[in-house]
């Protein structure tokens, strides 16, 4: 157990993702709210969320944070779309402290691309596609019917195995992308927390016109908000970060290396 100072500012903000993508968002964090205590919790154990059953993800997730809050605690970011698709009304229920969820950069995306007259791909897992809240999300932006969905399961497997080959990524994303004709298209949305590892390769392949958007700023903005609305803002210069997992505890090395390698190669 992490213990803290019983000071409520000086307790713990828990990212929370089934694995190593949720980095991005906290990668966020650090260059924002540098003052701050972390803990990046890894469900590893059952990484990727993406195929499985929606009930069997919801029950690995709750079962987590059982685990999770035994630490002092003072605020949850779910940076992960799928997670926060499943369990973020519950938690907030459970817990009684501010739990950020993320959801695809939808809005930003449509609000971009309404005057150009360019049409908004949404790259995102099956289980956040296929969620009611996703549609619901879809229906209340996209007016215009300007948005598509392509689904990249395979990206998340790539990312949790440190597979950053430019010739194989480039090739799938060649591959995934075929179908569609990128003239067409204004922006593209990153649209799970894993992806964004994959930026500036993508950039390479894309069309220079189009724009790749993503929920960290705007998550880590909506942190930063509640945290002051409700006197959590932590004073100190540098805070705290740990790493924890769910699995094997090897994989925290992983974590650790990837985390260097998002901020000071595959992010810049």
């Amino acid at each position: 157990m992490i213990t803290t100072s019983n000071k409520a500012s000086a307790k713990n903000i828990v990212f929370f993702d089934s694995g190593l993508g949720g980095l991005s968002v906290l990668s966020e964090a650090l260059d924002r709210l540098p003052g701050e205590n972390y803990i990046y919790f890894a469900d590893n154990l059952y990484v990727p969320y993406g195929m499985k059953p929606q009930e069997d993800v919801r029950r690995f997730i709750l079962g987590a944070f059982e685990r999770i809050m035994e630490n002092e605690v003072k605020a949850i970011v779910v940076a992960c779309n799928t997670a926060t698709s499943l369990v973020v009304r519950q938690l907030r229920s459970d817990y009684g402290i501010p739990v950020i969820g993320m959801e695809p950069a939808v809005k930003p995306a449509v609000e971009h691309n309404r005057a150009s007259g360019k049409r908004v791909l949404v790259l995102a897992t099956p289980i956040t596609l296929n969620q009611t809240k996703y549609a619901e999300l879809i229906s209340r932006l996209d007016g215009d019917h300007i948005v598509d969905s392509l689904p990249l399961p395979e990206l998340v497997t790539y990312c949790e195995e440190l597979n950053f080959d430019r010739g194989t990524i480039g090739a799938y994303f060649r591959d995934k992308l075929a179908p569609y004709d990128l003239n067409n298209y204004g922006t593209i949305v990153l649209g799970c927390t894993h992806y964004p590892f994959y930026r500036e390769l993508l950039k390479e392949l894309l069309p220079p016109h189009i724009e790749l958007v993503d929920g960290s700023r705007g998550t880590v903005s909506r942190l930063s908000d509640v945290l002051e609305t409700h006197g959590l803002m932590n004073s100190q210069t540098r805070g705290r970060l740990t790493f924890s997992c769910s699995g094997e505890t090897a994989y925290i090395q992983k974590l650790e290396r990837a985390l260097a390698l998002y901020r000071t190669e595959l992010s810049v």
